[in-house]
């Protein structure tokens, strides 16, 4: 920590009486607000730590405009809102302050591997250039930590394949070493093994406090580091999710924070929501039956009817899942009249044995959620049931996060009044100079807003294709055609491709015809999202050992970074407009027209036009990088909306033939642009 803070900490107990040491307290006071700036600016110097200690610095305008901003705000309170284009260096423009501060600082980031790169790459290293020592925590989900108890009762109760066996062994045996318990520490493991959900802890089944051992939890521990750290590094599942227990006052980390970083901010709303709601379904019925009549019948025989109970359950759920939009609200009904009695008959046996109390709770809080959903809905507010043959998931969410972030943690106060500072930054939030579709979203109006473009000179380093003779976007036909532009392109770099689909449809199609038709026989392989986890595609693209063409959706239009040479060609089958049969999107839609607006014009477009800056900006990630982007839709050319999308991308240069783009092709295989 710098040394003006031992200093300011002596001087906090200068007796303030004396007109003399007042005077000079309170300037000292204000040196040391000033100071944190200057600290702020020296880092980024040319001549600073930064550029002393870290062989890749080059001091950047936007970067140091966007930490001196930071700075600022850590310095007055109040919330900064942040767009930093690609390039701008944002990670490392709010840690520098964050670490130079001295405040205590909650850093939240998209995933869990940017939050692994934050804790273990960026801090120590800033930490060692600035010269400052402070405690820093990691903190996850339970879900990423080793349960030894449920490890314990794995080898009883799992049901797995003789591969999953395998994985648990190699679980068993990094269990007798691990100090932290983080199962990121195991190379290999897939988050979603099967083995993952039997060593880990949820709250339904976690024995918290009532477990014997609880001084040798993993997750316990990491929360009490956390409580003692001066940073605290997490991820927005997290953090919404703390949000939603802090209500309860289990958990205490936020309130105690002068700070909070939401890094990756543009997706805080989508995963928000999902916090925020309610959710519950007939598998979480069916799991507490089974469990309850698996306890009852070996701790407490004879005290109840537990066959009777799991079976009147049965039929309960059975009911909810048979049950037509008109039967649905008597089905819940009934339901909730069986959980009233399991909740008392778990009450009378509940002192009996730990397992009762964790059997219990879970029960109230299922009974919880049915009650919410016996009622009508709230006005802003959307539910919906998703169904299968065998179970029915029921939802409800609110349409955004602005009214209740705002009630939860004051991000609706004035600059003035807030007490915390909260500093929101992506490299895409909006797409005017307000940033207002992000700010709104977020409940923010009263935030102080900077945008900060890119420093990549796009006109010379990418270039835009829009190919005019491709199908129109629905059907066989146009994904037969993108496997085969992407096909002809690819054998050309010699892979060094990323496909970007709207829908896990088109993903799968694409893949399909390029493993079948277009690249059989060639030296290509094809990567296909889904088939091994993110990080591991993403390792095997960048390594370059062979020739690859990556085909995915969803979660690969943002949080990939690949600069040099190992992706040029990006190539996006459609505009990616929002499904318009989801619940969300739907309720969203008409909300905007109820307020008298277009819900294409002023919702469903600009979502797609975000969604595509965000794409395009897999392509350039350093100031070296040559690439193309590829667009296979042909309304951006033909819809007078087309206009409005391309104005969201960064200015690259046109190809307007097949002809340009085969030039420039060429032209990135030349050894100039070739590692």
């Amino acid at each position: 920590m710098p040394a003006y803070y031992e200093t300011f900490e002596r001087l906090k107990v200068v007796d303030c009486t004396d007109q003399r040491s007042f005077l000079f307290f309170h300037a000292f006071l204000w040196f040391l607000s000033m100071s944190l700036l200057a600290s702020v600016e020296l880092a980024f110097a040319a001549n600073g730590p930064l550029a002393q200690s870290l062989a890749s610095y080059t001091p950047r305008m936007g970067q140091s405009m966007m930490a001196q901003q930071v700075a600022q705000t850590l310095q007055d309170g109040g919330a900064l809102v942040v767009e930093a284009g690609t390039g701008i260096g944002k990670t490392y423009a709010y840690l520098v302050p964050v670490l130079l501060s001295g405040q205590r600082v909650l850093v939240s980031t998209a995933t869990k591997t940017l939050q692994d790169q934050l804790f273990g790459r960026d801090i120590p290293r800033l930490m060692s250039a600035l010269g400052v020592v402070l405690r820093v925590a990691l903190l996850k989900g339970r879900s990423s930590y080793l349960c030894d108890q449920r490890l314990h009762r794995a080898r009883q109760d799992a049901v797995l394949t003789p591969a999953d066996w395998h994985t648990l062994a190699r679980v068993e045996q990094w269990a007798q070493f691990t100090q932290q318990g983080d199962l990121a520490e195991l190379s290999g493991l897939d988050e979603d093994s099967d083995v993952v959900e039997w060593v880990t802890s949820t709250r339904d089944n976690c024995w918290g406090s009532r477990w014997p051992q609880l001084h040798r939890c993993h997750v316990h521990k990491a929360r009490r580091n956390a409580m003692d750290a001066d940073v605290v590094v997490v991820n927005h599942h997290l953090f919404f999710a703390d949000l939603e227990v802090r209500e309860s006052g289990v958990a205490e980390l936020l309130p105690t924070v002068q700070a909070v970083v939401l890094d990756e901010a543009h997706q805080l709303n989508t995963i928000g929501v999902q916090f925020l709601g309610q959710q519950w379904g007939t598998a979480q019925v069916q799991s507490l039956g089974r469990d309850l009549l698996k306890s009852g019948t070996q701790l407490a025989r004879g005290w109840v009817d537990w066959p009777g109970l799991q079976h009147a359950l049965q039929e309960a759920m059975q009911m909810v899942i048979a049950a037509t939009e008109d039967s649905q609200a008597p089905a819940i009904h009934a339901l909730q009249r069986v959980m009233y009695s399991v909740v008392a008959a778990l009450e009378m046996v509940a002192a009996t044995s730990p397992e009762f109390v964790q059997l219990l709770a879970r029960a109230e809080h299922l009974l919880q959620s049915v009650v919410i959903f016996s009622e009508p809905p709230a006005a802003d507010v959307v539910r919906w049931v998703d169904k299968s043959v065998s179970h029915c998931q029921f939802m409800e969410a609110p349409l955004h996060i602005a009214e209740a972030m705002q009630r939860k943690t004051g991000w609706g106060l004035s600059r003035e009044s807030a007490q915390q500072a909260w500093i929101f930054t992506s490299a895409t939030l909006g797409l005017d100079q307000k940033l207002s579709s992000f700010v709104e979203m977020c409940g923010l109006q009263h935030a102080q807003v900077l945008q900060i473009p890119s420093p990549f000179d796009y006109a010379n380093q990418a270039a835009l294709y829009l190919p005019d003779d491709m199908p129109l976007p629905h059907g066989a036909a146009h994904s037969q055609a993108v496997a085969q532009l992407v096909a002809d392109a690819a054998q050309v770099l010699g892979g060094r491709t990323l496909v970007l689909t709207t829908t896990l449809r088109a993903m799968h199609a694409i893949a399909a015809h390029l493993r079948k038709s277009a690249v059989p026989d060639s030296k290509i392989v094809v990567l296909l999202q889904g088939e091994m986890p993110k990080r591991k595609l993403l390792q095997l693209f960048s390594a370059g050992a062979q020739a690859y063409i990556l085909v995915a959706s969803a979660s690969f239009w943002d949080g990939v970074d690949l600069p040099g040479c190992a992706l040029q060609l990006v190539v996006m089958d459609k505009i990616p407009f929002e499904p318009p049969d989801d619940p969300l999107v739907q309720a969203r839609a008409k909300s905007v027209e109820l307020g008298g607006k277009s819900a294409f014009m002023h919702y469903h477009l600009p979502q797609a036009a975000l969604a595509l800056k965000q794409g395009a900006g897999r392509l350039i990630r350093s100031e070296t990088d040559q690439g193309v982007l590829v667009v296979c839709d042909v309304r951006l050319q033909h819809k007078g909306y087309g206009r409005k999308l391309l104005a969201a991308l960064p200015a690259m240069r046109r190809l307007h033939t097949s002809e340009d783009f085969q030039c420039a092709l060429q032209a990135l295989t030349k050894l100039s642009t070739m590692d």
